[in-house]
């Protein structure tokens, strides 16, 4: 499957859902992208996203 680029609108957008304390799958659902590629992206923007709620180590 061919990657997607990413837009600036979604760069905001994640921005936006990091900020917000949204989960990694909610943002990725959100986004229509895979767990992995928000998590990567995130990674390179400098955001942290929360694993999913309820997980506790």
């Amino acid at each position: 499957m061919a990657r997607k680029p990413w837009s600036f609108k979604e760069d905001r957008r994640l921005m936006e859902l990091a900020k917000s304390s949204t989960s990694l799958e909610e943002a990725a659902k959100q986004l229509g992208r895979s767990p992995d590629t928000i998590k990567r992206m995130a990674l390179r923007l400098g955001l942290a996203l929360k694993p999913k709620a309820g997980k506790k180590g």
